[in-house]
């Protein structure tokens, strides 16, 4: 993206941005000229021009974090505009930054522009499509942290996906793979079965909202670790899948159920382990972006694209989309130079 000559290296400026001024969904977006702030604070920020951005989930409407007007977008991808001496980055410089506040508590990358703390940009090079690159960072820090950080994946270890359609869940089952491990993941629909065998999933499952016997079935003594991205509706037959000292993450809550009524500690099975992985904005390292990006590039992992528009313009119809849930996969945002 061309920067404006009155932009660069300016303390404030204007850029065009798809504002939202109250909560509500994709139809609340206006493309508009819009402010932002070059933080006084040497070292805190850098700049990157939002070239390409992917937009965010419509999750954004009820954060109580998000103040208004606001541009949403909690990632994104581009190109180092300006950054203080004393940042690390470079003009020019590839980055990606994701959460931290991004489009709730500050503008986010639904914009030429966005301001972001320079220790939330991550560096990396890469000669693919910036429309593949714009998918990934949110996807992948949570999948990889999941994984990682949850569960600790080991190669040889079974894995159950639960809500594995989800652009998550996709996600996790690459790495997985590639990590080699056995991949077992669940949908709701037969149809989407291919989804998951596209992606390397050993076993897909369909969940008609119970699955621990079709998994016994496969393993009896159960699987070694469980991605659980539908919530904690299923959770308690989410438990009966993992065997004995195995480990269940709870990232996710596609069903919409964050909390389990009288809970006790004894709904956990003994021996079965629950923990849980939330995210942030400096959890995907600079390394582990930077192998992931190769291993797309080589053929090893694969980017659940659904569809790339092209403009601000485009936003809203992004929006909209990522709202009905009909398209599996990211809904990537091009702004064209």
């Amino acid at each position: 993206m061309a920067c404006p000559a009155n932009l660069r290296g300016a303390r404030t400026g204007v850029a065009r941005g798809a504002v939202t001024s109250h909560p509500g969904a994709s139809r609340q977006l206006h493309s508009r000229m819009s402010g932002f702030r070059w933080p006084a604070a040497a070292g805190e920020w850098g700049r990157a021009p939002r070239a390409r951005c992917r937009p965010a989930g419509s999750d954004v409407e009820s954060d109580p974090e998000v103040t208004y007007p606001r541009i949403p977008g909690i990632e994104g991808v581009g190109v180092v505009d300006q950054a203080d001496e004393d940042s690390g980055l470079r003009p020019g410089q590839q980055v990606a930054t994701m959460m931290g506040g991004m489009g709730r508590s500050f503008d986010g990358s639904y914009a030429q522009y966005v301001t972001v703390p320079a220790g939330q940009a991550i560096p990396f090079e890469t000669g693919l499509p910036w429309e593949v690159v714009g998918a990934l960072p949110e996807m992948f820090q949570t999948a990889y942290g999941s994984l990682a950080t949850g569960l600790g994946l080991q190669a040889g270890q079974t894995l159950l996906i639960r809500g594995g359609t989800s652009t998550v869940g996709l996600s996790a089952a690459t790495i997985a793979k590639d990590l080699g491990a056995t991949v077992l993941s669940t949908t709701r629909s037969p149809d989407r079965a291919g989804e998951l065998r596209a992606v390397g999933v050993d076993h897909p499952l369909v969940d008609n909202g119970t699955i621990a016997d079709q998994v016994r079935e496969l393993m009896p003594d159960g699987v070694d670790a469980v991605l659980e991205l539908v919530g904690c509706s299923v959770l308690a037959d989410t438990f009966r899948t993992v065997r004995r000292h195995g480990t269940v993450c709870f990232t996710g809550a596609l069903a919409g159920q964050w909390t389990i009524p009288d809970f006790t500690p004894f709904m956990i099975p003994s021996g079965v382990r629950l923990t849980s992985y939330a995210g942030g904005a400096t959890d995907l390292p600079e390394q582990v972006f930077q192998q992931q990006l190769q291993a797309i590039a080589a053929g090893r992992l694969k980017a659940p694209v659904a569809k790339v528009y092209h403009g601000l313009e485009q936003v809203r119809d992004a929006q909209a989309d990522v709202e009905a849930g009909t398209t599996p996969g990211k809904h990537v945002v091009l702004l064209d130079d």
